[in-house]
């Protein structure tokens, strides 16, 4: 829709990239909010924070080119134009809970509560960025006769051109402000650490099994006929944020 933001001489600012570092920035804010409430170190939430950014930025990139390899191959160096548009928010995750682990273990951070005090911003800032790919035209919708159906016909857009199509960056943007809201009640009343975060991959895996049912980029890939890639992770997060649940609560951790 608006894939550039700002334009002067050779400076070009991506509309999907400033938006990505204003969800992190507000994402950051939160956090160390809530962790001056838990009177936890500001400074490890922080670096825990940029680390898992930084791991989940190379996992999201590294899960696009895979689906989009045919034009990648043909035009290696684009690989590097994140700011364009082009990440795969499961690829994120999967990078990036791994990173989250390692640090909280080599500083002395419990993990559960760490990122429960992540899980709120994470939801925000998957919202804010989600109207990145809106503006980039990236996870564009199937094409669509209802009313609020979106044509792109900016030539630097992603999505397909001249087409009404299902907003779906905007559905998934609102699915996750509401997500956001779910997370900041439910943390006046948690019970455990830990809760938060895997009710957020909860709520998550079940928002993004509905949108992929709207999405038009359908080249992603599927596991079976009908069940596109996103779906069956989905499903395993799902599978696994129950069983963590569970787990989590019996023991209160």
């Amino acid at each position: 829709m608006f894939p550039v933001l700002i334009r002067i001489g050779p400076v070009t600012i991506h509309t999907y990239g400033f938006l990505i570092a204003a969800a992190f920035l507000l994402g950051l804010w939160l956090a160390l909010r809530q962790a001056d409430r838990e009177k936890l170190s500001r400074e490890k939430i922080s670096d825990i924070g940029f680390y898992a950014l930084f791991a989940g930025i190379i996992g999201s990139r590294i899960f696009f080119i895979g689906t989009e390899w045919r034009h990648f191959s043909e035009h290696p160096l684009d690989m590097l134009k994140i700011w364009e548009g082009g990440l795969v928010f499961y690829g994120g995750v999967i990078f990036a809970i791994p990173v989250a682990i390692w640090y909280a273990r080599r500083n002395g951070l419990l993990l559960w509560q760490t990122v429960d005090i992540w899980a709120p911003s994470i939801a925000l800032g998957h919202a804010i960025g989600r109207l990145g790919c809106f503006c980039a035209g990236c996870c564009y919708g199937l094409p669509t006769d209802l009313p609020w159906g979106v044509t792109f016909s900016n030539p630097e857009t992603l999505a397909v051109r001249g087409v009404p199509l299902h907003p779906t960056q905007l559905y998934e943007s609102a699915a996750e402000l509401l997500n956001f809201a779910f997370l900041v009640t439910l943390r006046r009343r948690k019970t455990f650490h830990g809760q938060l975060f895997w009710v957020y991959v909860l709520n998550y895996a079940v928002i993004r099994t509905v949108i992929e049912l709207f999405r038009g980029d359908l080249d992603r890939g599927f596991i079976l006929p009908g069940i596109s890639l996103s779906q069956g992770i989905s499903a395993a997060m799902f599978a696994t944020a129950i069983a963590f649940l569970l787990k989590l609560k019996r023991n209160r951790v």
